[in-house]
């Protein structure tokens, strides 16, 4: 391949990555008092320590919790929050008078060590003042798939539940999505791909990437003919 013809390639994926998961692009449906809670946490925390410190927030696989975590991260003030997740080293679940808020993703998949660390961390939090943690899974605490400890320490904080998308909140969610990338593309697109292709959002939001990528290479519009040929050719 060419060099200049790959550093074009190049820079046209870089313009279709995706944008960063803020508060304001989470379509929050019916969760409205979840997000309000977790947009104000800092602030509560720092005014009033002995607020509400711990939320468990769980939901099927696209629901969101990645994405509220991850919001949550970065709209706090700088170094006093630390995401957590399944990959995260042991270290990272040790307890810092620095960090107030501990957002924790998918407890579910945490090994066991882990476990033990998030047990020793939820027992930090409840006794200082001014920290919370926010951990996400993907059942209800009596049903998590984690250690017994664990279990019981995540129900006694706040429990929300995310609900599955209506599909005509996920056309939103997707037109949103493109609005955010300055894309626009009729409503047929987000319509054929509810019918005709899998229903859950991060296939949807994968095939919407795609989709951008691809448009670009061939510097045409979004229009459904074009997804047709995208999905046709197995577009990577």
């Amino acid at each position: 391949m060419p060099t200049s013809f790959a550093s074009h390639r190049q820079l046209i994926l870089d313009l279709g990555a995706p944008p960063q998961k803020t508060f304001e692009n989470f379509f929050a449906g019916t969760h409205t008092e979840l997000v309000s809670r977790l947009i104000n946490l800092d602030a509560a925390l720092s005014a009033t320590p002995n607020t509400d410190c711990t939320f468990y927030v769980w939901g099927g696989t696209g629901s969101g919790r990645s994405h509220l975590l991850q919001a949550l991260v970065s709209s706090t003030s700088r170094n006093r929050a630390r995401f957590i997740a399944p990959p995260s080293p042991l270290s990272v679940f040790g307890y810092d008078p620095r960090v107030a808020i501990y957002a924790v993703d998918d407890v579910d998949q945490l090994a066991d060590a882990q476990q033990i660390a998030l047990f020793n961390l939820f027992n930090e939090v409840r006794t200082s003042l001014g920290s919370g943690l926010v951990a996400t899974g993907n059942a209800a605490p009596l049903h998590l798939a984690v250690r017994e400890d664990v279990r019981t320490r995540l129900g006694w904080g706040l429990v929300f539940h995310l609900s599955e998308l209506a599909d005509e909140n996920k056309a939103i969610v997707l037109k949103h999505a493109a609005r955010e990338r300055g894309l626009m593309f009729t409503d047929d697109v987000p319509t054929w791909l509810l019918t005709h292709y899998r229903r859950d959002m991060p296939s949807l939001m994968l095939v919407l990437d795609k989709l951008d990528r691809f448009a670009l290479e061939h510097k045409r519009a979004i229009t459904l003919p074009l997804l047709r040929t995208m999905l046709t050719d197995g577009f990577k």
